[in-house]
């Protein structure tokens, strides 16, 4: 299970958010609530069921339970999660340097998976099994792939960048006193 994307974009978004919703107060739990360590992993999620929508939709067809956990992975929690970034994620400075932090997950998650294939001969997707296309070939793939992922990347940059500042907080108005002549 731990070869596809899928399930560890999920288990990495389970932890995201449970760090937001249960607010522990830990060095990891603050870093997973981070602006944008939330906003990468959302990205992440939300490439995950594009990438199943647009590319493996028709490859496979599951029934029963499988059905819905398909479609809750791959469909619903992409947009709940771009949902909930759009609504709660304040906007936030974002640097180039965290930019191309993002890209070590995926980076990392291609390389391993091409070190595993050909130790196993196992490719867990049709496009990047080297066995089937070859190395020239897959590495086409895998350079569109992770150019698509800097795309979307970058949308949701541009869009943090459009989204309203947060107003700053009202300080209260001083009251002056006025002295009654007497």
């Amino acid at each position: 299970m731990s070869s596809y994307l899928t399930n560890l974009t999920a288990l990495a978004c389970a932890i995201c958010f449970t760090c937001i919703a249960l607010r522990p107060p830990t060095p990891i739990a603050r870093f997973f609530r981070a602006p944008t360590v939330v906003t990468a992993t959302v990205v992440y999620m939300v490439f995950v069921g594009l990438a199943y929508n647009l590319l493996l939709r028709g490859m496979w067809t599951p029934h029963g339970y499988r059905s819905l956990v398909n479609e809750s992975l791959h469909s619903v929690l992409p947009v709940f999660c771009a949902i909930y970034w759009l609504m709660f994620v304040p906007r936030f400075h974002l640097t180039l340097r965290q930019c191309l932090l993002w890209l070590i997950y995926p980076l990392a998650y291609v390389a391993i998976t091409m070190v595993r294939g050909a130790l196993s001969d196992f490719y867990p997707y049709p496009f990047i099994d080297v066995l089937e296309l070859g190395y020239a070939r897959v590495l086409r793939n895998e350079i569109l792939l992770v150019g698509a992922f800097v795309g979307l990347a970058a949308l949701f940059v541009a869009i943090n960048h459009r989204r309203p500042r947060e107003p700053a907080p009202k300080q209260a108005p001083k009251q002056t006193t006025r002295q009654e002549p007497q």
